[in-house]
Order: structure tokens, then sequence, then C-alpha cells
């Protein structure tokens, strides 16, 4: 079974988030390429509270605080977010290079962790602004030598011309599979590395379950899509 798919770990309301957490963590935990833990959780809960969950985890872990300031800033953040045992984190693009990206990308560098920048989002407001200037954020994301980036599911066209601008060295994660409307599959087929998954796993009566039946449509669907089948 390939590991495809990263874990949106987002709580729902009216629950007790670490042990939310916990629990799919290990349910998931080897069967899944990584996990994304979100700013609701953590300042609610502190980040104290999830470095013992995954002090032992060897894949994956990402925080996805979108970080959005000047560069000094965020390689602050970016030092604190290692030190509580995340290997990659995400940015937002859209600050610009000069004094922001370029900063944290070497503040990324120099700590190991895997930067990961948004170049569009998977609600239909980033058509407004984001989606406008894809291009250049995509820029931004090969200046920087970015490991990553985020391109949406639910627009499988921006996932396409993303990977006809970086090529295969820069990864494409994609939200917005499942709970947003995108197909298991689809952002594979399209040439993302991973797809982004959340309620229709954590949500799930049986987590293990749903997410083995969930890695096998999407495999099933890239062979078919690969012409595998």
């Amino acid at each position: 079974m390939v590991k495809i798919i990263i874990i949106a770990l987002d709580p729902p309301p009216n629950v007790d988030e670490v042990e939310w957490i916990e629990n799919r963590f290990y349910e998931l935990n080897g069967l899944v390429s990584g996990f994304k833990i979100g700013l609701p959780a953590v300042l609610k809960n502190g980040l104290e509270s999830y470095k013992r969950i995954f002090k032992d985890y060897k894949g994956l872990l990402i925080a996805d605080f979108k970080l959005a300031d000047i560069g000094d800033i965020m390689s602050m953040s970016a030092e604190i977010i290692k030190s509580y045992g995340f290997n990659a984190m995400i940015a937002h693009s859209f600050v610009g290079y000069s004094n922001a990206i370029d900063k944290l990308s070497k503040k990324a560098k120099d700590l190991g962790l895997k930067l990961i920048l948004v170049v569009s989002m998977s609600h239909e407001g980033s058509k407004e602004y984001i989606d406008g200037h894809l291009n250049d954020f995509l820029q931004i994301a090969v200046k920087a030598n970015a490991w990553g980036v985020v391109a949406p599911a639910t627009r499988v066209d921006v996932i396409r011309n993303v990977r006809s601008k970086v090529g295969k060295d820069i990864k494409i994660l994609s939200p917005g599979v499942g709970a947003q409307g995108a197909d298991f599959g689809s952002a594979i087929c399209n040439g993302a590395d991973y797809e982004i998954i959340g309620r229709s796993i954590t949500g799930a009566e049986n987590i293990k379950e749903k997410a083995t039946q969930i890695i096998k449509t999407i495999e099933e669907r890239v062979k078919i899509c690969r012409g595998l089948q």
C-alpha cells in the first residue's frame, strides 16, 4: 500500500482536542504519509500538549500555521515549530520573497524543516486574489527552494498548471479531497504528490478501516488514470 495521503488533524467542536488527535494518530500511524495540525487545536491547548504524542514519529509532521509576516518573525516561529518536533511547516507566499520568504527559507534549511508554501487554496475566495498571482507565487517557491506547495484538489486545472511550472522537484500537497468535494485520487491523477484528507477519515466510525478503503480507492483510480489497468 503506497502512502499518498496526509491526514488533517482538525478536531471538531466540543471534544477533548488532545485525546481526539492522539486517538487518530495511533489509529493511522504507519498507514499514511503524515499528519497536519492547524492553529485552532494549538491555540486552545498549546504545542506542549502534542509534543508527547508525536515524540517518536518519523513521518511527515506539518505545522499548518500558514505563516505570513516579515522574515525575522517567521524565522522565530520556525525555531519554535522545530523545537516542538515538527519537521515541516506551511507559510503563505503572498508576503513576497525579499525580507520574508527568503529569510524563512534559509532558516528552514538551517533547522532541517521542510518549507511548504501556499500558492492557491481550496475555497472559492482563492479566485478573488491568490489565484491571480499563482505564477508569481510559483516563482517564489522555486526561488526559495521550497520542499512543497499547496494547491487545491477542488481545481485540478490549478494542479496541472503548478506541476507544469515547478517540474518534479517540488512536492504538491492538495487539500479539498472528500468533504470539500474533490474525488479521491483526482489530485494525484492531475499531478499532486499527496492528497490532504480530514473529515472523511477522522470523522469516520472506524477510522482505520475508512482510511484503508480510501487509500485503495485512490490507488485504483491512479492505476486507471495512468493507464496501468
